[in-house]
């Protein structure tokens, strides 16, 4: 049963605090409309890529290539302490901050002064919230996936205070939880989530909600069911021993074709003998992209980028959306050489395995795919995309190790795309990882991971690169020892900005690479960086403090070079150029 409520000020958890001298800043507020996010303003950031189309690009190029050198700290906030991935919002102004520890805050975004703040008090007997990578803006209302309590939550944008909750999913019961925020699609607000084996029957799904109402329109599960198409891929386990392929970041959305494009998990427990299937299987419809019919839920198509894995290579990251004439470079080795030379609405996406796939977005027809670390999972993938794993990465015993990378050459860390240069930028972890496979007891995903350095490049275990989304082309790289897991924003002045855990905050030049500029920041830089504009000035920022999922924050993986930052203080710092500039 889904809960329900309608409420003013948050009755069952919520509390909200108004800055009253700073109501006025929204006393004009105009809704955000489907119009508005499918062309919002060239100084707004009202998703978590900014754009439906997932670049993460802002058109701002008041700060440039030329002037760079000149950027300043203009203002600083403290965030709530916890797990940090966050991606602000920027409407008209004002800033909207999605917090760890179920806070959400709006702030001038010129000075960082509190508009309002939402504070959500945890269930009786748990201490608190984990963090989110983002939430979503629509009519007068922003929409937040709560981590701890799976409840959904519609805030008024003008003074945060609740205008509905529905409960999706119990955590408890469940073995469920929000780890990152909506994205709203013609007034139906659609959340995806991460669910451990033995929870839901059948696995995880992604839902959509009214945004008006909060009432529940569809369910469409990522786990194929017995008798359905797909459903003979789990290699005879019933559908209650079926499990995970979680679909735990956001998705991305093309207006025009009116797909909604979503990223799938791994199938759980992690490898087969824990599972218990009988032989091998494609596990549909696990570490795949679903284009779904934003009405319905239902699959319009979809492609399984690994099929079978064992090693916990999910598949959920972001889906960019391009239109570009497909010419495939003598670089590529797997590649479909039927469309080459047509005009393609193509779709960029990778995964933890490290290797970068481009699809046709109407059909889902694979165009290319080429790796952008070492790696030893893949070992071909033919013109029509089927892609074939290393037949030796199977565990056969409890108790077997393996070892395999990338360990997660990409993952929730988010890159970006340049119209400028028709390019993707990929920030990128260079570790490999040690696996030993256990019985399943019940709960859990059975299997101990060791993240370990990789084979290849010793030293080096931060990187950025670019591609050409028309060709594949390698264009540059740039190396570090530190692991680089900051989120990447392009700009209109040939920017690439993006931070390390190291905390270091850059601007690279998006054609050659080159540091143009660097900040050092308080703490490691895990959230994304932004761009926006107000007040006819353009703002960079990024959040840093740390704490992030999984065993990435590393400094060990790159013996004998020292490397140290602190974990915590979570900050926002936002920087401009001079005022006379």
């Amino acid at each position: 049963m889904h809960v329900l409520r309608f409420t003013v000020c948050g009755i069952v958890c919520g509390l909200t605090l108004s800055a009253m001298g700073a109501q006025a800043q929204l006393s004009d507020f105009e809704p955000v409309t489907d119009a508005v996010l499918e062309n919002p303003s060239d100084a707004d950031w009202l998703q978590w890529r900014r754009t439906y189309d997932g670049w993460a690009y802002s058109p701002l190029d008041q700060i440039n290539r030329e002037n760079v050198g000149n950027l300043q700290l203009v203002w600083s906030r403290a965030l709530n302490p916890g797990q940090l991935e966050l991606i602000p919002l920027v409407y008209d102004g004002v800033m909207y901050l999605p917090h760890p520890g179920g806070v959400i805050e709006a702030v001038d975004a010129t000075t960082g002064d509190l508009i309002w703040q939402y504070r959500r008090e945890p269930p009786e007997g748990r201490s608190g919230y984990s963090g989110t990578r983002n939430i979503a803006i629509y009519d007068d209302k922003i929409f937040y996936a709560v981590p701890g309590d799976g409840f959904l939550i519609a805030l008024n944008a003008r003074t945060g205070s609740v205008v509905w909750e529905t409960q999706v999913h119990d955590p408890e019961r469940d073995r469920t939880r929000h780890s990152s925020g909506p994205i709203v699609v013609r007034g139906k607000v659609l959340t995806g989530r991460s669910c451990q084996p033995g929870g839901i029957l059948g696995g995880c799904f992604i839902a959509a909600h009214d945004a008006d109402t909060g009432e529940e329109l569809w369910r469409r599960f990522t786990i194929a069911r017995p008798g359905e198409p797909g459903g003979d891929s789990w290699g005879g386990l019933p559908l209650e021993d079926r499990g995970h392929v979680s679909p735990w970041m956001p998705g991305t959305y093309d207006p025009e074709l009116d797909l909604v494009y979503w990223g799938t998990g791994v199938p759980g427990p992690y490898t087969a003998i824990s599972r218990g299937s009988s032989g091998r299987g494609d596990y549909l419809y696990s570490n795949s992209t679903l284009a779904l019919d934003p009405d319905t839920g239902e699959i319009v198509w979809y492609y399984q980028h690994l099929p079978g894995d064992e090693l916990d290579m999910d598949h959920v990251h972001e889906r960019i959306l391009v239109d570009t004439t497909f010419e495939p470079s003598d670089e590529l080795e797997w590649y479909n050489p039927g469309p080459a030379g047509e005009a393609r609405k193509v779709l960029w996406t990778a995964g933890k395995a490290g290797t970068q796939f481009v699809l046709d977005r109407e059909t889902g027809e694979f165009l290319w795919a080429r790796p952008m670390l070492h790696q030893n999972v893949i070992i071909d993938i033919d013109e029509s995309g089927r892609v074939t794993t290393d037949p030796e990465l199977v565990f056969r015993e409890f108790g077997d190790a393996l070892i395999a990378g990338p360990r997660a050459g990409k993952d929730w860390w988010y890159g970006t795309y340049s119209p400028l240069t028709n390019a993707v930028y990929q920030p990128l972890l260079n570790a490999w990882v040690e696996q030993t496979a256990l019985e399943w007891s019940g709960r859990g995903n059975a299997a101990i991971r060791r993240t370990i350095p990789s084979p290849d490049q010793l030293g080096i275990a931060g990187m950025v690169k670019g591609y050409n989304v028309s060709t594949g082309e390698f264009l540059w790289e740039y190396k570090q020892a530190a692991p680089w897991l900051g989120g990447l924003v392009t700009t209109g002045g040939g920017l690439l900005f993006g931070g390390d855990v190291n905390r270091r905050f850059r601007a690279l030049d998006q054609e050659t690479g080159e540091v143009l500029w660097q900040s050092i920041l308080n703490s490691r830089i895990t959230g994304g960086a932004i761009s926006y504009g107000a007040d006819g000035r353009q703002y960079i920022a990024v959040a840093a403090g740390g704490g992030s999922s999984g065993s990435y924050e590393r400094f060990d993986l790159t013996p004998g070079i020292d490397i140290e930052a602190p974990q915590g203080s979570n900050t926002i710092f936002v920087f401009a150029l001079p005022d006379s500039e």
